[in-house]
């Protein structure tokens, strides 16, 4: 199992059908960021500033290529500090998401967004996981109940069903509890080319040249299959104006 920065930065290096996926998902991360700062939660291996060179990159485990050190349930900067808060795979690990909206809440200024793309459970997929993947999910959490955080936890730790419960089944209630966070879009999309590619493990069962043709292919069916299929979601929360 990859544990640092460092082997996901490797993988990444060495993997062009991995690159071709990935660069799809950032691409459209930025196509719904509002203008101005961007800070990047759980970056990483560092390959989303390839897209947004000025963007400021965070993680709980240091690399040479992040400017800061930190939990993301406890960031380390000022009120209305950024415009946009972006993050790839990051929220399925978060001991506490009722945490982490309250510190997006404040970090982020008025008509800010928080662009974050997870895991999506759906029929289909859910199988997949379950059977092929691993990481674990559980639907039978609450998440806003999940409030405490512990310094020796692992960051590999995780539900990948957390994400779907937010902008689904608690959808209303995370914005009865944070009603300065408005749920703006959720996207479900990725249906082969991201389980053929074989994600960041050696082997894929697709040539880096299919990736583009299918990805593409894919998104023109998205809205239409997306909730029973899809692999992976795509969510907007913006930050109302006071």
């Amino acid at each position: 199992m990859l544990q640092t920065p460092m082997d996901y930065r490797a993988v990444w290096e060495r993997k062009p059908v991995l690159r071709a996926v990935y660069s799809d998902i950032y691409r459209r991360i930025l196509s719904h960021c509002a203008r101005g700062r961007i800070l990047e939660i759980g970056g990483g291996s560092g390959n989303f500033k390839a897209f947004a060179p000025e963007c400021v990159s965070c993680d709980i485990v240091a690399a040479p290529w992040l400017e800061v050190v930190c939990d993301a349930q406890r960031l380390p900067f000022p009120r209305g500090s950024f415009n946009n808060l972006v993050m790839l795979d990051v929220l399925h690990h978060l001991e506490s998401p009722l945490l982490f909206l309250q510190e997006a809440r404040r970090v982020l200024s008025p008509g800010g967004r928080l662009i974050f793309c997870e895991p999506a459970i759906t029929p289909f997929s859910r199988i997949f996981y379950r059977l092929f993947h691993e990481e674990p999910f559980d639907m039978g959490v609450d998440p806003l109940a999940m409030t405490a955080i512990s310094n020796d936890k692992n960051p590999w730790d995780s539900n990948q069903g957390i994400p779907s419960l937010l902008v689904g089944r608690y959808r209303q209630a995370v914005a009865r509890s944070i009603p300065e966070l408005a749920l703006r879009s959720v996207d479900y999309f990725s249906f082969l080319a991201y389980p053929l590619s074989g994600g960041f493990k050696s082997w894929s069962l697709i040539p880096a040249a299919a990736a583009t043709p299918l990805l593409a292919a894919e998104w023109a069916v998205h809205s239409l299959i997306g909730r029973l299929a899809a692999f992976r979601l795509l969510g907007v929360y913006e930050r109302r104006h006071a």
